[in-house]
């Protein structure tokens, strides 16, 4: 057999690896799917969801088929609120808000991105515009004028059933913008926006084990600042929660951090609220270590970044503009699973902006914003 001196194959094979080098073929690795994107579009007459493929580089393409159609209506209009889509912890299923049509979507996710739909039930209020799931408990805030209220239902195999004597109403100027479970699914807070001068308030609940709400002590509290919005659970600690207050005015805005006990009592931590120096903060979002948290600024179209301290106090590090400011109405927000990349619904030009995330820095990726098939002025996103 012929051989080569192992010098010689030695050189041959540097050889080859600097050809390759030069020509640039292995100096960046292959991209790949990683995971999705998806948003509510709020669409008139029938609302979708959009879907995306999220890629290694954090860059979006839309999934074929995508929009998936939702069985309702959106209103086609901007709609404040957070949580309008959320997804199941096993990753089988989405449930979307149907405001225009008083419904709540069930939609099945296939392996490939693709949605099916499998249920609409009426919402059991009016104007239903935040969700939240919690195992199989699920609860839906509606806002609309004699039909203001949360609403719980139970989740199984794609179908969604009311809970008897679950309706807990409200007053038609509470107009809340969030409804959220605890990590643990042991409370459930609510955040009543209120009129644009106020009052405001926070809602905050003790869940059985039936799914029924026993309002915690004080409850509903008092917001530190006018119009708290959205709202986040530090992950993995149900005793700390953070709102942001978005209707003190220009430059103005702030995030509370409250302590949330054992019987669902809310204390506000240290010296909270937070200035974040910007206007109007509407939704907010955590870095899966519980490290950063990340405050959308819709008027001043910026994204205030703050580290989380032990106690939850927070400080500010800094605001980043985004690209495309004009009209771009930056709304829900959420960050990947990894916590590299954090995605903004721009409710103002139907697109999705993308960061690429370093601690509490944010760089805003060459391909952003991204546009959203079949989106009319869309509120709620899930990332997984």
């Amino acid at each position: 057999m012929l051989r080569f001196p192992r010098r010689l194959a030695l050189s041959a094979g540097l050889v080859a690896i600097l050809a390759v080098s030069a020509t640039g073929v292995s100096a960046a690795p292959a991209q790949r799917v990683v995971g999705h994107v998806y948003v509510n579009n709020n669409s008139a007459v029938h609302n979708t969801v959009a879907g995306f493929d999220r890629w290694s580089d954090g860059n979006l393409t839309p999934i074929a088929g995508s929009p998936f159609e939702t069985g309702g209506a959106g209103v086609g209009g901007p709609v404040g609120s957070a949580g309008a889509l959320q997804m199941t912890a096993n990753g089988k299923y989405l449930l979307a808000v149907d405001a225009a049509s008083n419904d709540i979507s069930v939609l099945r996710v296939h392996k490939d991105g693709s949605l099916t739909l499998t249920d609409t039930e009426p919402s059991n209020g009016t104007m239903p515009v935040s969700i939240t799931v919690h195992k199989s408990l699920v609860y839906v805030a509606n806002t609309g004028a004699g039909g203001s209220n949360y609403t719980g239902f139970r989740l199984r195999h794609g179908d969604l059933t009311p809970i008897a004597g679950s309706t807990f109403a409200l007053p038609d100027n509470a107009m809340p913008g969030t409804v959220l479970f605890s990590p643990d699914g042991k409370t459930l807070v609510g955040m009543r926006v209120g009129p644009s001068a106020g009052p405001s308030f926070i809602d905050s609940f003790a869940v059985g084990h039936d799914g029924l709400l026993t309002a915690a002590v004080g409850s509903p509290y008092p917001a530190q600042r006018i119009g708290p919005f959205g709202s986040a659970f530090r992950p993995h600690d149900s005793s700390q929660l953070f709102v942001s207050n978005a209707h003190d005015g220009a430059l103005a805005g702030s995030v509370s951090a409250y302590d949330v006990g054992k019987d669902s009592t809310l204390t506000p931590i240290g010296a909270s609220p937070f200035a974040d120096n910007q206007t109007a903060p509407c939704w907010v979002a955590v870095s899966p270590d519980g490290r950063y948290l990340f405050a959308i600024n819709t008027a001043s179209t910026t994204i205030s970044s703050y580290s989380i301290a032990k106690d939850g106090s927070l400080l500010l590090l800094r605001s980043t503009p985004m690209k495309s400011a004009t009209g771009l109405r930056p709304f829900d927000a959420q960050l990947d699973p990894s916590g590299k990349f954090l995605y903004v619904v721009d409710a103002g030009q139907a697109k999705v902006s993308a960061f690429a995330v370093d601690g509490g820095s944010l760089t805003e990726l060459d391909a952003s914003p991204v546009s959203i098939p079949g989106g009319a002025a869309p509120f709620g996103i899930v990332v997984d």
